[in-house]
C-alpha cells in the first residue's frame, strides 16, 4: 500500500506541474464558474451557495466536510446519473451490484451497506429537494435540469435523521424563477448513445405563478457481448419529465407543487461469471462459446480488453417505473421564524430477469418484481432569537411499505427447482430535532443539536421451494409441487438519540477553522431474502457511530486560492454488515445482516483549487482512508469455523484515492471562447462484497482520464462540443461479490465513451 501512496502523489505532483492534466469531475463541479446564486461579478474562484444547514450559506462558512457540483459541471461530465461522480469525490463511493444494477451502493469514509434488497436500508441518504429517499432502488438518480449537488461527508443525524452514518448526497433541482426561459441539449456518441435533455420555464401570472417543466431521453446500446448470439447487453433507454408549479403571492409566502415521473426499459443486468473449477458457476472456456471467467486464476479478477457475458435462459429486460411528488411551503418572517413544510411522495413498480450464471448453459437465474411507495412530511422554523442566537427545530415522519417477489430457478440443484421468495415490510419513523447557532464572538460560533427517533419495522419474509418441469420451472410456481415452505420476521421498535456539538472560529485573515462531535444511528430492521427461518426471525440492531471531526477552509491571494481540509475519527458500534452465503451441501442461499461489533475508521480529505491567471483554473484533491474492524468475531455460517478479523479492512473502503485537473478558457474571434477541460481520477484498491477481504473480492487500483472542448459564442446562447470518458480505454472490474464454492459474480467498469453535444439557451 505504501508504493500505491507514492504512486499517487508522484501523479499528483506531475499534474500540478504539467497544468495540463487534468480535473477531477468533482473537483471542476465544486469550484467551476457558474456557481449558484453569486451577487456580482467576480474574478478569480466564485462562491458557491449550499443548504447542506437546512439554509442558504456560502459553502467557505459552513463547518462540515462538504463537496458541492453545480449543474453545469454536473452536464459537462456527460454523465445522466449519480454514478457518473464515482471516483471524483474523496473518500466517496457510488457503485452498484453487478445483478442489481437499479439498485445504488453508496459508501462514504468506509460507511455503507452493501445489499440490493430494501431491507438493508442505507447508511448514506439521498436527498432531493428536501425528501428523503428511503429505497436504494431507483436512488442512482437520472439526473437533469440539477441547479447542484451537495455532498455531505460524516454523520449528519441532527438536521437529515436516520440513515445517515456514512452522510447525506443532497439533490437540488432546477427550481422554477417566475422568468421565461429555457434550455434544450443534445449528445450523440459511441455506443450508439443519443442523449436529449432540456426544459422551459412560463410564467402564467407576472410575479406570481409560474410553470416549468423539465425532461430528458437517453438511449445507448451495451457494450458486453452476449456470446450465445452476438447481441449486446446492459443496454439503456430511459424516459423521465419533472413538472413545477410555483405560486408566489408576495415577499412573505411562496409555495412549489412538483411532481415526476421516471420510465426506464433497460436490458437484463449483465452477469459476468467469474467462476474458478470445482466450483457451482464454474463453465469450461469454449462449452458452447463460453468465454474465460475474469477470476479463472483464482485470485483477484483481471478484466479482459474485450467484454464478454451470456444470456440464453431469460427476457433482456429491466423495466422502472417511478412516481413522485413534493409539495414545499414557505412562510417568511412569522411569530415563529422562518417556517417551512415539505410533503413527499413516492412509488415505484421494478420488474426484471437476470441470467445468473452468464453462461451459455442454464444452471439458475431469476425473476424480481418489486413496488414500494413511501410518504414523508417534515415542518421546520428557523427562528432568530436574537442578534447572535438562532434555532432550527422540527419534525418529521416517514412510513414507506415495500413488496417483492424473487423467482430463483436453481437449475443446477436440481432440474425444475424453484425458491420464490416474498418480501413484505412496511417501516415507521418519528422524530424532532432542534439545532441551536450562537455567536459568541465576531470569530466564535458555537453549535449544539440534538435529534429523537422513534422507528418500528414489521416483516414477513417468506420461502418457497417447488419443483416442476425437469426443463425450467415457470416463474410462477404454478403446478409445481411444494417440497418447502415457511414464514418468519417479526415486528419491533426502536428509540434513538443522536446529537452534534462543534465550534467554528473565523480568523481575521478569512480561514474558517472548525471542530465538531457528531453521533448517529442507522436503523435496525429483519432480512427478508431469507434462505433458511433463521435468517429474518431476529431483528439486527441499530448501528451508532462517534465521528470527531477539525478542518479548515480558507479562500487566500483575493480568492485566487481555495483550500479545504477535514481529519477525521470514527468509532463505530455494532456495524450492519451483510452476509450473502450458498451451502451447497442444502442447496441454500442465506442472507443476513449482521452486527459486527467494532470498527474504526480515520482519514482526510483535502481539496485544492487555484485560478493563477484569469481564464484558468487548476484542481486538485486527496482523501486517505483507514477503515478496519476493530473487533469482530464473525461465525462462517456454512464451515462453522470462527474468525478474528480484528484489522481486516472494511468493505468498499479504498485507502486512496486523488483527483488532479485543468480547465481552460480561450478567447476567439468576435467575443466567442474555447473551453477545455480535462480530469484525471485515482482510486486505490478495494475489497468489495467478501467479510473475509477474499482475493477474489478485491477490485484493482483505477486510473480513468475524461477530456472535452467546447465552443461557446460571444453570450453563451449556444455550444457545440466534443468529449470523451475513460479517454485511454481502460479496462476494470467495478464489482465483484465472492461466494466460495458457489462462484463470482463480477461487473466491468465502462469503457472508453466518445461523442459530440450542442445545446442552445433562450
Amino acid at each position: 500500500m505504501k508504493r500505491l501512496g507514492v504512486k499517487v502523489s508522484r501523479l499528483a505532483i506531475c499534474s500540478a506541474l504539467a497544468a495540463g492534466l487534468v480535473m477531477p469531475i468533482a473537483a471542476h463541479a465544486q469550484q467551476e464558474a457558474q456557481e449558484t446564486a453569486v451577487s456580482e461579478p467576480q474574478t478569480g474562484i466564485q462562491e458557491i451557495v449550499v443548504t447542506a444547514q437546512k439554509r442558504a450559506e456560502n459553502m467557505q462558512n459552513v463547518p462540515i466536510s462538504v463537496t458541492a457540483v453545480t449543474g453545469d459541471a454536473l452536464a459537462a461530465t456527460q454523465g445522466t446519473s449519480l454514478q457518473a461522480l464515482q471516483g471524483s469525490i474523496p473518500n466517496v463511493q457510488i457503485d452498484n451490484f453487478a445483478n442489481t444494477p437499479q439498485s445504488a451502493v453508496f459508501t462514504i469514509r468506509g460507511i455503507g451497506v452493501i445489499e440490493p434488497d430494501p431491507y438493508a436500508g442505507n447508511t448514506v441518504s439521498i436527498v432531493v429537494d428536501g425528501v428523503p429517499q428511503f429505497f436504494s432502488m431507483g436512488a442512482l438518480l437520472d439526473l437533469y435540469d440539477v441547479d447542484r449537488i451537495e455532498v455531505l461527508r460524516g454523520p449528519q443525524g441532527t438536521l437529515f435523521g436516520a440513515n445517515t452514518t456514512g452522510g447525506v448526497i443532497n439533490v437540488v433541482t432546477a427550481q422554477p424563477t417566475g422568468e421565461f426561459g429555457g434550455h434544450i441539449k443534445a449528445a450523440y456518441g459511441n455506443w450508439n448513445r443519443f442523449d436529449v435533455s432540456g426544459a422551459v420555464e412560463i410564467p402564467l401570472v407576472e410575479d406570481t405563478l409560474s410553470f416549468k417543466v423539465a425532461g430528458i431521453h437517453t438511449e445507448r446500446d451495451g457494450w458486453v457481448t452476449n456470446v450465445v448470439d452476438g447481441s449486446d447487453m446492459g443496454s439503456k433507454n430511459l424516459n423521465a419529465v419533472r413538472a413545477y408549479l410555483k405560486f408566489t403571492p408576495g415577499s412573505s409566502f411562496d409555495a412549489t407543487l412538483q411532481g415526476e415521473y421516471v420510465r426506464s426499459r433497460n436490458g437484463s443486468p449483465i452477469i459476468i461469471n467469474g467462476g474458478i473449477e470445482g466450483e457451482v458457476l464454474y463453465t469450461e472456456p469454449g462449452t458452447e462459446g463460453m468465454y474465460v471467467s475474469p477470476c479463472a486464476g483464482g485470485g483477484q479478477c483481471v478484466a479482459p480488453d474485450k467484454y464478454y457475458s451470456a444470456n440464453n435462459s431469460v427476457p433482456d429486460e429491466s423495466n422502472m417505473d417511478t412516481f413522485s411528488g413534493i409539495f414545499t411551503m414557505n412562510a417568511y418572517d412569522t411569530f415563529l421564524g422562518d417556517l417551512t413544510s415539505i410533503t413527499g411522495y413516492k412509488h415505484f413498480k421494478l420488474r426484471e430477469y437476470t441470467d445468473q450464471d452468464g453462461s451459455p448453459l442454464f444452471k439458475n437465474d431469476t425473476y424480481r418484481r418489486t413496488e414500494g411507495w413511501q410518504f414523508s412530511q417534515e415542518l421546520r422554523t428557523n427562528l432568530t432569537l436574537s442578534d447572535s442566537f438562532n434555532v432550527l427545530a422540527g419534525g418529521f415522519y416517514l412510513k414507506n411499505h415495500y413488496d417483492h417477489i424473487q423467482a430463483y430457478r436453481l437449475q443446477f440443484a436440481a432440474p425444475g427447482l424453484l425458491q420464490t421468495n416474498l418480501q413484505d415490510q412496511d417501516n415507521y419513523s418519528l422524530s424532532g430535532f432542534a439545532q441551536a447557532y450562537w455567536q459568541l464572538t465576531d470569530a466564535l460560533k458555537l453549535q449544539g443539536g440534538i435529534r429523537y427517533t422513534h422507528e418500528k419495522t414489521e416483516s414477513t419474509p417468506s420461502l418457497i421451494t417447488s419443483i416442476g418441469d425437469p426443463a425450467g420451472s415457470n416463474y410462477t410456481g404454478e403446478g409445481n409441487f411444494v417440497l418447502d415452505s415457511f414464514t418468519t420476521g417479526g415486528s419491533k421498535s426502536w428509540d434513538n438519540v443522536g446529537w452534534k456539538l462543534g465550534a467554528d472560529y473565523q480568523l481575521a485573515a478569512g480561514p474558517l477553522l472548525y471542530a465538531s462531535w457528531a453521533r448517529g444511528f442507522k436503523s435496525g430492521g429483519f432480512t427478508a431474502r431469507v434462505g433458511v427461518p433463521a435468517d429474518g426471525d431476529t431483528p439486527f440492531d441499530p448501528e451508532e457511530v462517534d465521528t470527531f471531526e477539525v478542518g479548515f477552509k480558507a479562500d487566500l491571494l483575493n480568492r485566487r486560492l481555495r483550500t479545504n481540509f477535514a481529519m477525521f475519527y470514527t468509532n463505530y458500534r455494532d456495524m450492519q454488515v451483510a452476509q450473502i452465503y450458498f451451502d451447497s451441501a442444502t442447496n441454500t442461499q442465506g442472507n443476513r445482516i449482521l452486527n459486527a461489533g467494532k470498527s474504526e475508521i480515520k482519514g482526510f480529505e483535502f481539496e485544492a483549487t487555484a485560478a493563477p491567471v484569469d481564464g484558468m483554473m487548476l484542481r486538485g484533491s486527496v482523501a486517505y482512508l483507514d477503515a478496519k474492524y476493530k473487533d469482530f468475531l464473525y461465525g462462517d455460517p456454512v464451515s462453522g469455523e470462527i474468525y478474528d478479523l480484528e484489522g481486516y479492512r472494511l468493505q468498499n473502503a479504498p485507502k486512496w484515492n486523488a483527483t488532479a485537473g485543468v480547465n481552460f478558457v480561450i478567447p476567439v474571434g468576435d467575443g466567442g471562447e474555447l473551453v477545455s477541460d480535462a480530469s484525471y481520477s485515482y482510486t486505490s484498491a478495494k475489497y468489495y462484497t467478501a467479510i473475509l477481504d477474499t482475493p477474489r473480492s478485491r477490485i484493482q487500483p483505477t486510473h480513468l482520464i475524461d477530456g472535452s472542448i467546447t465552443y461557446y459564442p460571444d453570450g453563451r446562447a449556444w455550444s457545440i462540443g466534443l468529449w470523451a470518458k475513460n479517454l485511454l480505454d481502460t479496462r476494470y472490474m467495478s464489482t465483484v461479490y465472492d461466494s466460495p464454492g458457489y462462484g463470482g459474480i463480477a461487473g466491468y467498469g465502462s469503457p472508453r465513451q466518445w461523442g459530440a453535444s450542442a445545446s442552445f439557451n433562450f
